[in-house]
């Protein structure tokens, strides 16, 4: 399962205005709908950070009406407008999960979106699998590469990320591989998870984080960790900052920290906030 081409990605259809802002669906370039939503900065204006949207991208299982996303775009939008989604296979999206593949295309519908409403600078905050595919939306939308598109993203921040594929190495991890390659696993994960989970095998296997990291330059990137992630060691991430360039690239180790947005203490949220608004205030956003 790979990404398809760099084209049209994000055409708005069926908006609404919620509590919290504008919810619309989303059509990526592989024609799988995506449920969304806007939400305004809350904060007054005036700061350096005026013109930014941030894009967080959940992890596997969340959703954009998921407590843990909610309360990471409350903290957010105190400095930027704020692009919630579900990925594919999750919450009132379409389509089926391919864990990290084409999810990329979803998270190019969303931040297309952020620039359709008339943000000048779009940072993307991925957490776990939204982590990996910040990174890798990053190499293949921008960064690097010549040609970039209204999808590109200018600061990228990955939470809790695997750096390559496969990995097996915890507790955590094989009880998740056997959710997405056992039938009976894909089974609960649609009834106990409420996620869907495409059956087939990646084919090619998608460019991995850690390769995909050194196509992010110049882009500013963050990558955080904790030090009580039960589902990737500190290797992962350590990885993951040795494959960027240390000139505009940042590591956090992050002590007591457990894994992605459902662990994410308020106080890190915002700290991440913080850095990414200063990175997006010296680009001169």
């Amino acid at each position: 399962m790979t990404s398809g081409p760099e084209a049209d990605f994000a055409r708005s259809c069926v908006p609404s205005i919620t509590s919290s802002g504008r919810r619309t669906s989303l059509l990526t370039a592989d024609g799988v709908r995506i449920d969304a939503v806007h939400t305004p900065r809350r904060a007054p204006s005036g700061t350096p950070a005026d013109g930014l949207a941030v894009v967080l991208a959940h992890g596997f299982t969340g959703a954009l009406e998921r407590p843990a996303l909610r309360r990471a775009a409350a903290v957010f939008a105190q400095r930027a407008g704020v692009i919630t989604f579900s990925f594919r296979g999750h919450g009132r999206s379409g389509g089926r999960s391919t864990v990290g593949d084409r999810e990329v295309l979803d998270l190019a519908a969303a931040v297309g979106w952020a620039r359709a409403l008339g943000y000048r600078r779009v940072a993307t905050v991925g957490f776990s699998m939204g982590g990996s595919v910040v990174l890798r939306h990053a190499a293949l939308y921008g960064g690097a590469r010549e040609g970039r598109t209204d999808a590109h993203t200018d600061t990228v921040v990955s939470v809790s990320a695997p750096a390559r594929w496969f990995y097996r190495g915890t507790a955590s991890m094989r009880r998740l591989h056997w959710v997405v390659t056992r039938p009976t696993g894909r089974l609960v994960s649609r009834l106990g998870l409420r996620t869907r989970i495409h059956p087939e095998d990646w084919d090619p296997v998608p460019l991995s984080p850690v390769a995909a990291v050194p196509r992010i330059t110049p882009t500013p990137l963050l990558v955080v960790h904790g030090d009580r992630d039960p589902y990737f060691p500190l290797d992962h991430p350590r990885m993951l900052a040795a494959a960027a360039d240390p000139a505009t690239s940042a590591l956090w180790l992050e002590p007591g920290f457990g894994h992605a947005e459902n662990a994410a203490p308020r106080e890190l949220l915002e700290r991440i906030a913080a850095w990414t608004a200063e990175r997006v205030a010296e680009q001169g956003a």
